[in-house]
């Protein structure tokens, strides 16, 4: 294992975190609600951000398999990931530019940051097989995500600073200082992307510089239904597949939304920032530790004890008041957030035929976006035709409901033979 490669691979999750903490989390969904949509009812500002997410979340269900598919075709993912880096760190810089009333803008923006964010990490899981052994994935996956929380929580807590205290930064006022958060956020990506581009490099199979981009792009459709068509082949994995489609739902919605939701409510800026600030932190050792568990629980098992923690997220979220019931919200997914999300990602790499896994990281990719375009629309119509969305979040329960018992029906031993038969199967006919 290259140490000096895993180490830039981890660091890029400190890199594109600060979107996910600064931009998708905290402050871009309260300035939504305030500036940029500032003449809206308080439920359609709601809808609108809901609207926003699931259109992102559209566009890369397109994207990540034919982008995987090409990856894999061309041995290459760098260059793909180099793209969706530097466009996403460009679209948060731009969102500098959006004022008073401006939330096209800026739902423009942020749906180009997503599909960035999302594309990009397509590339950026399927690495881990290419770079880690089977045995150590679990807390490697545990790893990137904890030192994103590190770094994400780490440049929020600078914006946090900033936007409260601008006078200290020269700048003349919060609103200024919040678009001055979004330009931070896009040099603080690209900078930090450097070590893994630097230093990680593609297994390249056999270069073919003749072919074209429209014919790998052909190839990569072809192979991206090839891909759904054989995943009658791996039952295990469509099961994880199923289970995932829930369960990620649910705990995606509760990251694009918790903030909005709470700015609703009437929760103030500074602890609704404060707050999921803390979600970072609390994050960093919780991530690790569940890392570890999962070696002497197994990750099937942590991963359903996390998904279980996230129906009590949604039972205090239906009934949450005031800003403590929310510090509490943000401890509650501080424990469990970055610890399933890396357990996902460690089972999936189990379940996929070696030599195909940024194909199958797209289908992954696919999945988790296919089923997150609901989750964010379900929780806005229902606010906009309730007038509240605390039906909303309630609906999220059934997510991780469904999520939950799917993942029980998962065999992950029998899923990895499964995969490495059909691949030894395919050795053996190439062979011939």
């Amino acid at each position: 294992m290259n140490l000096k490669a895993v180490r830039s691979w981890v660091m890029y999750d400190w890199a594109n975190s600060a979107f996910v903490t600064t931009i998708m989390a905290a402050v871009m969904p309260i300035y939504y609600a305030d500036v940029a949509a500032k003449n809206l009812p308080a439920e359609v500002k709601v809808a609108y951000w809901g609207y926003t997410q699931s259109l992102a979340l559209a566009l890369v269900f397109l994207l990540s398999p034919v982008l995987g598919a090409i990856a894999d075709a061309t041995g290459s993912k760098r260059p793909f990931l180099r793209f969706f880096t530097y466009m996403g760190a460009l679209a948060s810089a731009l969102l500098f530019f959006v004022g008073e009333g401006d939330w096209a803008l800026a739902s423009i923006l942020v749906v180009l940051g997503t599909v960035a964010f999302s594309g990009g990490n397509v590339f950026y899981d399927a690495y881990l097989t290419d770079l880690v052994p089977d045995e150590q994935r679990d807390e490697v996956s545990s790893r990137g995500y904890a030192v994103g929380y590190i770094g994400g929580g780490i440049l929020l807590a600078i914006n946090l600073t900033m936007i409260t205290f601008p006078k200290v930064f020269l700048l003349p006022n919060a609103t200024i200082a919040t678009q001055v958060s979004f330009l931070t956020v896009g040099i603080w990506w690209f900078i930090f992307s450097l070590p893994f581009f630097r230093h990680v490099h593609d297994q390249r199979l056999t270069p073919s510089p003749s072919i074209s981009p429209l014919t790998h792009t052909k190839q990569g459709i072809r192979s991206t239904f090839t891909t759904i068509r054989r995943l009658g082949r791996y039952p295990e994995l469509l099961k994880y597949l199923i289970s995932f489609w829930f369960f990620s739902d649910g705990i995606n919605t509760i990251i694009k939304m918790a903030t909005i939701y709470g700015r609703e409510i009437g929760i103030g800026q500074k602890d609704l920032i404060a707050a999921l600030l803390i979600t970072q932190f609390v994050g960093i050792p919780c991530t690790l530790i569940i890392g570890k568990l999962s070696n002497r629980l197994g990750a099937k098992s942590t991963l359903s004890f996390t998904i279980i923690a996230y129906l009590f997220i949604v039972l205090l979220g239906f009934f949450m008041q005031s800003a403590i019931h929310f510090y509490l919200l943000a401890i509650m997914v501080g424990l469990v957030q970055g610890g399933s999300q890396a357990l996902s990602r460690s089972i999936f790499t189990r379940l996929v035929p070696p030599q195909q896994n940024a194909e199958f990281f797209g289908l992954y990719g696919l999945s988790g976006k296919f089923a997150s375009i609901f989750g964010p629309a379900l929780f806005g119509l229902i606010g906009q035709l309730s007038g509240s969305s605390r039906l909303g979040i309630a609906s999220l329960a059934i997510f991780f409901l469904v999520g939950l018992i799917m993942l029980y029906l998962v065999d992950i031993d029998k899923g990895k033979l499964e995969a490495n038969s059909s691949f030894t199967t395919l050795i053996k006919q190439a062979a011939k």
